[in-house]
Parts: C-alpha cells; structure tokens; sequence
C-alpha cells in the first residue's frame, strides 16, 4: 500500500476595509472553476507567511500583509493529504490583478456560501460566517 502524499499550503483570507473576503476561481486543474483562498506550496526552507507572500506576488500581483493565523486546516482529497495554514490578510497599497485564475470577487459575510468554494475551504467560510453573525447581532 502506497502513503498518501501529503501537501502542505498556505492561503490568505484577505479582508478589505468593509470586512469583504477576497476569493479567487481557479482556472486550471482538476478543480477548475471551483472558489478558493489565493496562496500556495511553501518552498523548502521557507515559513508558512514568506510563502503566503511570495504566492501571492505570483498569483496576483500584490503585496499583503499577513495579520494573524485563522486555522490551519487537515484535508484528505481523493488523491492527497492538504494542510492547509489560513491567515488573515490586508492589501498592501496594490490592487490585486489575476495571473493565475479565471476570476475574483470580493464577498460580504453573507455571500460567502454563494459560490462553490473547493472542500478545504469550506471550513474556514463556516469560522468566517460565524465571525460575520456575531458581528451583525451585536449591532
């Protein structure tokens, strides 16, 4: 029996100054068209956030700033195993363009189920939209 082979990521949650979360589409590979967080595979020798920061130049054009880690989330694919390290993310002064994938939406906390988001990432939309209910009620 062959092990699993196993992917470790990392992915940022950018949010803007009206608290929207930045998802990009995937246009490319076997989860074509399907939503996710932008970043990427961590290079040998780099930390999770210098990763987060190069993939993002790569895919987007952009720098950020990483804020803080959400959760890092364990996944098993089909074909692997994902580790995926979610963190909360500001746009530096740039505006993201897309290398990479097919779109891009910013999306308020009650629009974060509305587009098919890849399975790893449903996770963090639920710790999101949870975070966007108690927001809303203390209002």
């Amino acid at each position: 029996m062959s092990e699993r082979r196993h992917i470790e990521v990392s992915a940022a949650v950018i949010r803007n100054a009206n608290g929207q979360v930045f998802a990009t589409q995937r246009g490319y590979g076997e989860w074509k068209d399907w939503w996710e967080f932008p970043g990427g595979k961590r290079e040998p020798g780099e930390t999770p956030e210098e990763a987060l920061r190069r993939e993002i130049r790569e895919e987007l054009d952009a720098e950020i700033e990483v804020v803080r880690l959400l959760k890092t989330i364990e996944y098993d694919y089909p074909a692997f195993h994902l580790t995926m390290h979610c963190y909360e993310c500001r746009l530096g002064d740039s505006h993201p363009r897309l290398l990479e994938h097919e779109a891009a939406r910013w999306l308020a906390g009650e629009e974060l189920r509305s587009v098919a988001w890849l399975p790893a990432d449903k996770e963090i939309i639920d710790l999101l939209v949870q975070e966007s209910t108690k927001t809303d009620t203390s209002l």
